[in-house]
């Protein structure tokens, strides 16, 4: 699956410190292999991110990302990286 980034993702990436960063590249790495490996806990959210996924980058940290396809090809576009409580308020 090929892998895109919003403005505001790249933002946060750059402000997360080198082992969120250095946990972040290994998980996509894996994600682009296999979405579904079970390490990443991909799965489908709720609420205010209906219609995305989530996959963990650390037991806190996650990334959601939106399925598009772009032609006959799938496109994961990541839009937001934060820890749990941050990104659900809970």
């Amino acid at each position: 699956m090929k892998v895109k980034y919003s403005p505001s993702f790249l933002t946060t990436v750059k402000k997360a410190n080198v082992r969120i960063r250095k946990s972040l590249k290994e998980r996509i790495d894996l994600f682009s292999k296999d979405p579904h490996n079970p390490q990443l806990n991909n799965h489908p959210l709720r609420d205010k991110y209906q219609g995305y996924r989530s996959i963990d980058i650390t037991s806190n940290w996650r990334a959601i990302y939106e399925e598009a396809l772009v032609g006959s090809e799938a496109v994961a576009y990541f839009i937001a990286l934060g820890t749990h409580k941050e990104l659900c308020g809970k």
